[in-house]
């Protein structure tokens, strides 16, 4: 090939060289194919002949343009059947260059002859899209008018022009191109060229759609198009290909077109004159007559995205978004977003922002693939990537935690060694919670705050004249005896509902909830309002650890903004883990187009939509709105709830709004709802219009959660997941770019799904995730209390008080010492520290189970539990942001702050629970005990398994471009052993995900900063799926709470391992036990699991950088629905939370 090159343009011909050209010409594409070294011997000879005649060069004859012609047949033969690597080689060598060199010089002449710039477009149009520099070169060296003067010459010639046409697309391929032919009139020109339906020259109209569909990208262009009122004229085109295209044999033209349109609407000028033109109606008929065609769904994609990004941006339908609800703060830091959200005027949160700026490039295809993207959010700096112990406060200030340390210094010459008692259980009757709103006038006058020691067992209710205490205002306890169930006035009848031995409970009864109206009720109610008192069936056999009544008397004591006055019955009755399996949803084929139409169908018949609220928490007064009964109602005034706002949009379906994080304008993710007048068999279609994440589990087979009452009440209290049609896509409500960083143009996302409701006079409750209330909590840790036997050390502290007033409790787990004596105290005070912590983003309730489950183990009578609590101390805190659980924020507490960033530098009056943990950690690090396993209890929404970010230097430098000694690469790679004792015996972990790259973002997380500054190697965050797994025993299932509990235990059976390989202690004999109880798992492990006898991995396992980032768009949206199909290692890319 170069030797024909060299030859054509620098050498004349001669006719030893013609001989040799004619048998390269003689040769067919399958005989060179076959025969490659007779070819090779071919140009061989040519490149000699033309190398000894070097003292004959001269210039190159542009007269003699059938010796060219050869040469180009010669060469396009060669590179057609080459494939890529001889068109690499071809440009290597500069032939693009001198290609152009002869278009320009043949153009000179007059006329051009039509066969040699047929040729030299075609072979161009082959080598173009294999040369990055094509479009560079071809401004450069004159060619780009060429080729544009020869499409003006020539709009009838066929011949000529696809080839032109071909070579204009890919020179349209460069920026700056585009934006010069677009000065030269080539978009007038394309539409000249493009004509209605046609059987005729339908390849050319092909290419000259895809050249104009590259053209309009720059947004210069698309304004030419816009004003020369070319809108209206493309979607005329597109109806009338669609209407004459019967057979679908001319699919690309009709896609050609709908690209132009998408192009086009990348403006908003664009968008505009697309919705002035009717272009909304258009399409959606359209698309809607293509959906029974399959094939077809390249162009009902295309019209769905470009129906969406013209879709009139809304704001959400609520007055303001922040928060409902408000907290005063004791102060406001001077900067930061808290600090801007005080700052702001009433009304400026909220600005629609249809700016074209920032706009995102919505790909027409779903992939989440971001391995190719360069990470910039890996720490570099090798100083800050050293563990460096730097306990921050002097050890003076610090003393005071001494306190919470005590079993670092019991001497056990006087304590008791048998657990205290609890008092006996409350035998009063018990009245099942409201599932109705309680007016102002059903509140109770303030209680007393929960004494600690209530949790221990004493269950007494506080007097009703005390008075309550908060950082910002009096936040009133409440009586809940008031609280009852609330049935329809006009049904006087006795109701019985069977339990599960087959007795019916008390039938309904009078009880008036202190007189007053509900709110919403017409006119007052009678003296001695009827209500139906419920007993509670009794499940104490199946959840040992709840107490319903014990539930109730730990509500009194929670304090929420709200004042909250009523208790959801699935906190009430407690949760069952279902024995059946539960699936990953198999995605229904085109379900998040179908229902992009249903939305795309309230702007085009408006008329159709209801647009009835029927639940508004910005009406305190009054949210549960009063009906004819034709609607269901809502209700979230509960711990954990959150729904803000509910809209009838349809008879059955119901657009629901979710409250931001208090002190926050964002942050919408968790819910926990109920609903109840509903109809039983009627399909209703539940749509959450403003979550943030851009991608979600939802799209990979995760279901909402549903409870219902009447299955509770007949003996099965469980959280089931539920919900068909389910799907997670952007919708039309705007992100004020306040909200979203500073970022402009960006949207809210839908969760929509649709459930059928199987019995009547229910009440269910739906929820992102398993709920876990604080109260929930402390009922559980005074469970637990009962459950000390004689050698169990447990004590509760309370580590500090919340800015709501609420207690941050602090438990210690050890073993007893053997005996008083000096030895066995010496042992005692010896052990090794375990230090844990869960839900400090509040919705992330698997933390809260996971951590359910380590509690439980480790207060075990199992030898395993007893061989653990004998070998460490364990410092516990099992909720890192009561506030945060108690309000039904997703992510933050009440500062508006994530608490999992504030490590750096806590605030002890913003961020006291953060502030006081650290200084634990840091009194330890000062009297040289710092913990041995540190980890922090997280879950994460768009990732499924079980898994572990660590801390390492080696791995962090490994993925980054800097330049490292040996020396600073030597580290113990202990951090890894842990992680890889899960992998071995906890089915839902998976080693392939975990990560140990330290990055910037993450400097002031709890993981990070424990490494850095307390100096604990092994120093994790350990995040479990809300999804469920796809690896291991598992493996296509959603999780549930009896995984999650096993995770718990399973995480201390891992630390009784480490124990051994760490050779803290030698116990042989309950190693053996545990080699029978878990031995066995530990024999068949994944492919990417490494060997306890490992230094290090032979490899570098892939490592999720994003996997932690806070970036919401770091990966591209699913755009259609019926492309979506499971990719884990595209999915599973997506970050998170932590």
């Amino acid at each position: 090939i170069r030797s024909c090159f060299t030859f054509v343009f620098r050498c004349q011909l001669n006719s030893r060289i013609v001989m040799l050209l004619g048998q390269l010409e003689r040769m067919n594409g399958e005989a060179m194919v076959r025969d490659v070294e007779t070819a090779r011997q071919v140009t061989t000879k040519i490149l000699h002949l033309i190398q000894t005649q070097g003292k004959n060069v001269c210039k190159h004859n542009s007269r003699d343009v059938q010796t060219t012609l050869n040469i180009l047949y010669i060469l396009s033969e060669l590179l057609t059947v080459g494939r890529g690597r001889r068109m690499g080689v071809f440009v290597s060598k500069g032939g693009t260059g001198i290609l152009f060199q002869i278009l320009t010089s043949a153009s000179k002449e007059l006329p051009p002859s039509e066969e040699l710039m047929l040729q030299l477009h075609s072979l161009l149009a082959k080598v173009g899209p294999k040369d990055r520099k094509f479009g560079v070169k071809a401004r450069l060296s004159g060619a780009l008018n060429v080729t544009i003067s020869l499409i003006k010459q020539n709009l009838q010639n066929a011949k000529l022009l696809l080839p032109c046409l071909q070579v204009l697309r890919v020179y349209s391929a460069n920026s700056v191109n585009a934006i010069s032919l677009g000065k030269n009139g080539v978009v007038e020109l394309m539409f000249k060229i493009i004509a209605p339906y046609s059987k005729k020259n339908t390849s050319l109209l092909k290419v000259a759609l895809d050249a104009l569909g590259a053209l309009l990208k720059s947004k210069t262009n698309a304004r030419r198009a816009v004003d020369g009122s070319h809108v209206p004229a493309l979607l005329a085109l597109y109806l009338d290909w669609h209407r004459n295209d019967a057979r679908h044999r001319h699919m690309l033209i009709r896609k050609g077109l709908l690209v132009c349109l998408r192009n086009i609407t990348n403006i908003k000028l664009g968008r505009k004159a697309f919705i002035e033109a009717d272009g909304m109606r258009i399409l959606y008929n359209t698309s809607t007559e293509c959906l029974p065609v399959r094939t077809l769904d390249p162009l009902i994609n295309t019209s769905s995205l470009i129906m969406r990004k013209c879709f009139p941006k809304n704001r959400l339908p609520v007055p303001t978004i922040k928060s409902a609800f408000h907290y005063q703060l004791p102060h406001v830091l001077p900067v930061g977003p808290v600090a801007q959200l005080y700052s702001q005027p009433p009304g400026v949160d909220d600005v629609v922002d249809d700016s074209d700026d920032n706009e995102e490039t919505e790909a027409e295809t779903d992939t989440d693939n971001e391995e190719d993207e360069k990470n910039d959010d890996i720490e570099t700096d090798l100083n800050k990537l050293h563990p460096t112990k730097s306990p921050g406060r002097p050890f003076e200030e610090l003393r005071v935690y001494e306190r919470f340390f005590l079993e670092l210094s019991e001497d056990f010459q006087v304590r008791s060694l048998s657990s205290s008692s609890s008092s006996a259980r409350s035998t009063r009757p018990i009245i099942v919670p409201t599932a109705q709103a309680l007016s102002p006038k059903h509140m109770a006058t303030p209680a007393s705050q929960e004494i600690w020691n209530s949790i221990k067992g004493q269950h007494t209710q506080p007097p009703a004249s005390a008075t309550s205490r908060t950082p910002a205002a009096s936040l009133a306890s409440l009586e809940l005896d008031t609280i009852h169930l609330t049935k329809d006035h006009d049904k006087k009848e006795e109701t019985h509902i069977p339990t599960p031995d087959g007795h019916t409970t008390l039938s309904s009864s009078m009880h008036s909830p202190q007189g007053g109206s509900d709110c919403g009720s017409e006119g007052a109610e009678d003296e001695g309002g009827e209500g139906a008192v419920l007993e509670v069936p009794d499940t104490a056999l199946l959840l040992p650890l709840h107490d319903p009544d014990l539930y109730v008397e730990m509500v009194k004591g929670t304090r929420s903004v709200p004042q909250y006055a009523e208790v959801a019955y699935p906190d009430y009755f407690g949760h069952v883990a279902p024995t059946f399996k539960e699936p990953h949803l198999e995605r229904v084929y085109g379900v998040q187009r179908s229902k992009i139409f249903q939305d795309i169908e309230r702007l085009i018949h408006p008329n159709d939509i209801l647009d009835k609220v029927v639940y508004d928490l910005d009406i305190p007064s009054c949210p549960v709105i009063e009906d004819s009964g034709e609607s269901l109602k809502f209700n979230s005034q509960f711990e954990s709830g959150n729904l803000r706002k509910a809209i009838q949009v349809r008879k059955y379906e119901y657009d629901l709004v979710l409250n931001s994080d208090i002190n926050s304008n964002h942050y919408h993710q968790w819910f926990y709802l109920e609903v109840s007048g509903m109809r039983v068999g009627t399909t209703y279609r539940f749509n959450i219009i403003n979550c943030e994440k851009s991608n979600s589990q939802f799209n990979y087979g995760m279901q909402v959660l549903m409870y219902s009452v009447q299955e509770a009440i007949s003996g099965r209290p469980r959280w089931v997941r539920t919900g068909t049609d389910i799907c997670y896509y952007k919708n039309h409500f705007a992100r004020s770019s306040i909200a979203a960083g500073g970022q402009k143009g960006k949207s809210y996302f839908t969760l929509t799904f649709s459930t059928t409701f199987s019995h009547k006079d229910d009440v269910c409750y739906f929820a992102y995730h398993y709920p876990y209330t604080y109260s929930t909590l402390k009922m559980h840790l005074a469970k637990l209390e009962a459950l000390r036997t004689p050698h169990i050390y447990l004590r509760q502290d309370v580590l500090c008080e919340t800015l709501g007033g609420n207690i941050c409790p602090l438990l210690t787990i050890t073993a007893m010492p053997e005996s008083n004596s000096n030895d066995h105290i010496c042992q005692f005070r010896n052990r090794p520290l375990i230090f844990l912590s869960a839900r400090v983003h509040p919705g992330e309730t698997n933390a809260s189970w996971v951590m359910k489950g380590t509690l439980e183990f480790l207060m075990g009578t199992s030898p395993l539990a007893a061989s653990l609590r004998e070998a460490y101390i364990f410092k516990i805190v099992p909720m890192l942001n009561p506030d945060g659980v108690i309000n039904g924020n997703h992510r933050c507490s009440l500062s508006g702050e994530d608490l999992n960033r504030q490590w750096q530098n806590p605030n002890p009056e913003l961020h006291p629970t953060i502030y006081h943990t650290k200084s634990l950690l840091q009194y330890l690090a000062h009297i040289q005990r710092a913990p041995l396993v540190f980890c922090d209890y997280h879950g994460h929404s768009r990732k499924k398994n079980v898994f572990m970010y660590g801390c390492s230097v080696k791995e962090t430098v490994w993925q980054s471009n800097i330049s490292a000694t040996s020396s600073d690469l030597h580290e113990d790679l202990g951090y890894r052993t842990l992680p890889k004792i899960l992998s071995q015996i906890a089915p839902a972990f998976s080693m392939a995900s975990c990560s140990f790259v330290v990055e910037r973002s993450k400097e002031a997380t709890a993981r990070v900063v424990v490494w850095r500054e307390i100096g604990v190697q092994r120093s994790y965050t350990m995040e479990s799926t809300l999804c469920g797994c796809d690896q291991g025993k598992y493996k296509g299932l959603q999780i549930g709470t009896r995984e999650l509990e096993e995770m718990g235990a399973q995480f201390c059976v891992a630390l009784l391992r480490l124990k051994r390989l760490t050779g803290l202690r030698n116990h042989q004999h309950l190693l053996d036990l545990e080699s029978d109880i878990i031995g066995t798992q530990s024999k068949v492990v994944s492919p990417t699991t490494y060997v306890m006898e490992e230094d290090e991995p032979s490899f570098l396992e892939a490592i999720d950088y994003s996997a932690e980032s806070d970036n919401e768009d770091a990966e591209p949206e699913n755009e259609h629905g019926n492309n979506v199909h499971e990719n884990p290692d595209h999915l599973d890319q997506l970050s998170d939370s932590y």
